[in-house]
């Protein structure tokens, strides 16, 4: 039987420990993976961190970025591998919206719609978070959020407070 390859988009996020580093390995052990084919890492941006109450400036500010990838996985396999990724790069699973090594989001999954107690997709919150948008535009100009319109128009209403990431280059 031959699987389907469906393209996904998956946003990571990191304000604990080594950020940069971190978002790396774990797209590269997601590229790695079984059921993983063609994965693509925008440049990574820093963002202040935003919390319930609002951004919080006096938090570690956070590095975030965006991948397109193919997948052969189903949604919810694709969730259960995300989460065990963060959990070897450190992610404690505490308070919501908490500081963290590690935060992979499911943000589109082909043109799929998921609404279960696990998972939602598309990410019900990605048409307002400019540290989504903005690395998905450096990725895709011609970028579309299913149900939401044109990403480049939705960062333009949203605004971008994202900074470029300047990133060491490891020999």
């Amino acid at each position: 039987m031959i699987s389907q390859r469906v393209p996904v988009l998956l946003a990571f996020g990191a304000n604990l420990g080594d950020r940069g580093e971190t978002i790396r390995l774990a797209q590269h052990d997601l590229a790695a993976a079984d059921g993983i084919a063609d994965l693509v890492a925008s440049p990574l941006r820093e963002t202040i961190a935003l919390t319930p109450a609002g951004p919080d400036p006096e938090a570690p500010s956070y590095l975030n970025g965006v991948a397109t990838a193919e997948t052969t996985l189903s949604p919810h396999a694709l969730l259960d591998l995300v989460q065990a990724i963060e959990a070897q790069h450190g992610r404690i699973r505490g308070d919501h919206w908490g500081d963290r090594t590690l935060d992979i989001d499911i943000i589109l999954f082909g043109g799929r719609v998921v609404k279960d107690e696990r998972l939602q997709i598309p990410h019900p919150h990605a048409h307002t978070r400019d540290f989504v948008l903005a690395p998905w535009l450096d990725l895709d100009a011609s970028a579309v959020l299913m149900g939401h319109g044109r990403v480049a128009e939705l960062l333009a209403r949203v605004g971008d407070t994202t900074r470029p990431f300047e990133e060491s280059q490891h020999a």
